[in-house]
């Protein structure tokens, strides 16, 4: 492996400020869009759908701008991290690897990452690249981003459909990390298991594939 890329939504970042943020603005108590996420995803539909069944009919494309309008205005930082993502990234890069971010969030999201002077080498959105996970040309864009061949990255996300499979059909090795509720509810899915790693913290990911480095240099002296 040359490089390693990252998932953002619950695989670096905790999703709850966000969610919390939408049931304020559609003034539902939390617990309850909370509740409507975890059935959407325990159903295997697209989260968003969580916000279509607190209000029937939303667009949520509008509703995105209509937030925004009204100064609903998103925000990331350092408490939204994973405890493990600089620490992760640090070790990764210090072990000779090219680390990068891309993963299904707005332009704004990217700008905040960008912000938060992550020890990364590269971080881009969907909202970015105008196209989303699971499309091939989001992988096909991060294969560019990574400056690498596919077969040189590995690609690290929570979501087996949107993540584990359509990154090992563009050519990727991948590894899934069971947190998050995608994570953890179908860890033991065919996906899920179809990655080349499962592991519960990047820090184990950090111990595998240190491991393939230094079984790889000895082979190579």
């Amino acid at each position: 492996m040359r490089v390693v890329a990252f998932d953002i939504g619950e695989t670096l970042i905790r999703d709850d400020r966000g969610w919390a943020s939408w049931a304020d603005w559609l003034e539902v108590p939390r617990h309850t869009l909370s509740g409507l996420v975890g059935a959407v995803v325990a159903q295997g539909r697209d989260n968003a759908d969580a916000l279509r069944l607190a209000r029937p009919g939303l667009d949520v494309a509008a509703a995105h701008r209509q937030r925004a309008a009204e100064g609903w205005v998103e925000q990331l930082d350092e408490s939204d991290l994973y405890p493990d993502v600089r620490e992760a990234f640090t070790s990764l890069r210090a072990a000779g690897l090219r680390v990068i971010v891309a993963g299904n969030q707005t332009a704004r999201a990217g700008e905040l990452l960008r912000a938060m002077a992550l020890p990364a080498d590269a971080v881009a959105t969907s909202g970015d690249w105008g196209v989303a996970k699971p499309h091939p040309d989001f992988f096909a864009r991060l294969v560019d981003l990574a400056v690498a061949a596919p077969e040189e990255v590995v690609y690290v996300g929570d979501h087996p459909q949107n993540d584990i499979g359509p990154a090992a059909r563009a050519g990727l090795a991948t590894a899934h990390v069971r947190r998050g509720p995608y994570g953890l509810l179908w860890a033991d899915s065919p996906e899920a298991r179809a990655a080349d790693w499962q592991v519960s913290s990047l820090t184990e990911l950090v111990e595998l594939l240190s491991d393939q480095e230094h079984r790889r240099g000895g082979a190579q002296r």
